[in-house]
């Protein structure tokens, strides 16, 4: 009983930036941010471990002094997975399938411009209750047209980083 009231207290919060492996320099300066407000607040940096939003996701979150954790696709080191800049790489060989792991690890995800494999998280997400904010990313509404209740967009990265560093802390 008590080990379990130790590991809670210990227990690190993650926060998931989902995007895709190519990107815009608009889309990795905002993931560089963004991974940079999570290490100053604490928070373990998790990303999908490859190029693009991920890197440099992972790039600012070391830069300002974090640790991030990769849930990776592959088995072996190879094809920019992982990045240089993580810290701690899970090597699963379960391809996209690793994107539900990557979720549901995170106490929030972030996406970030992104590609199919970044809308399969985001849905993966939705469905198992863990908040997703999204900036230029993926547009998704409800049949009735509303947004899913844990989805929250942002019109603009400032928006996006102003909001972390309050929701974080």
């Amino acid at each position: 009983m008590g080990y379990f009231r130790v590991v809670k207290s210990v227990r690190m919060q993650v926060l998931a930036v989902l995007g895709g492996s190519v990107a815009s320099p608009e889309e990795e300066a905002l993931a560089e941010r963004v991974g940079a407000t999570a290490a100053r607040c604490g928070w373990v940096l998790l990303t999908g471990g490859g190029p693009g939003v991920m890197a440099a996701a992972c790039r600012g979150a070391v830069r300002a002094g974090g640790l991030t954790l990769a849930v990776l696709p592959n088995a072996h080191p190879g094809g920019g997975y992982p990045n240089p800049w993580v810290h701690l790489a899970v090597f699963t060989g379960a391809g996209s399938a690793r994107n539900a792991f990557n979720v549901l690890s995170a106490s929030l995800c972030v996406a970030i411009g992104g590609g199919p494999g970044t809308l399969s998280e985001i849905a993966l997400a939705l469905k198992a209750t863990v908040p997703v904010w999204t900036c230029a990313s993926w547009s998704i509404s409800r049949p009735d047209g509303e947004p899913p209740a844990d989805l929250r967009r942002f019109s603009s990265g400032d928006e996006l980083v102003a909001a972390l560093e309050q929701a974080l802390l």
